[in-house]
């Protein structure tokens, strides 16, 4: 599973890592689906969505920067709460008829799937903390 992930072992930047690529691919097609109707007219839903995901990349990112494992754990827990802010969001949208189910399966899932790797890799940090980068 670690190397499903790409724990880190040997990363020299947070693009390297897959948590940070899956986050980017939520969050592009987080922006895609608030640029169509009927979610584009709703500019709180949109805003909040972006936000939300765009909390996810910049904390992986963030974190990454940082000079300690614990503080880049720290971030990460951060960055999956916002996963689970997007999953919320996706359900409103669902609910008020912005996306069809399917598209709400596909993003519930790609958000459920880098959660757990969040939660995979804060894991590793918080179980190894002396190891380097």
């Amino acid at each position: 599973m670690a190397d499903t992930i790409n724990l880190g072992k040997g990363a020299k930047s947070f693009e390297e890592l897959r948590v940070f690529q899956s986050a980017r691919s939520l969050c592009n097609e987080i922006w895609k689906m608030t640029r169509s109707a009927p979610a584009s007219k709703d500019f709180a839903f949109t805003n909040q969505s972006r936000r939300a995901a765009m909390s996810i990349l910049s904390n992986i990112a963030e974190g990454f920067e940082r000079n300690s494992r614990k503080e880049f754990a720290q971030f990460l827990s951060i960055a999956k709460g916002s996963c689970g802010e997007v999953r919320a969001q996706l359900l409103l949208a669902l609910d008020q008829g912005y996306i069809p189910d399917r598209l709400h399966k596909q993003l519930q899932t790609s958000c459920i799937e880098l959660s757990r790797g969040i939660a995979k890799l804060a894991e590793y940090l918080r179980e190894h903390p002396r190891i380097s980068r």
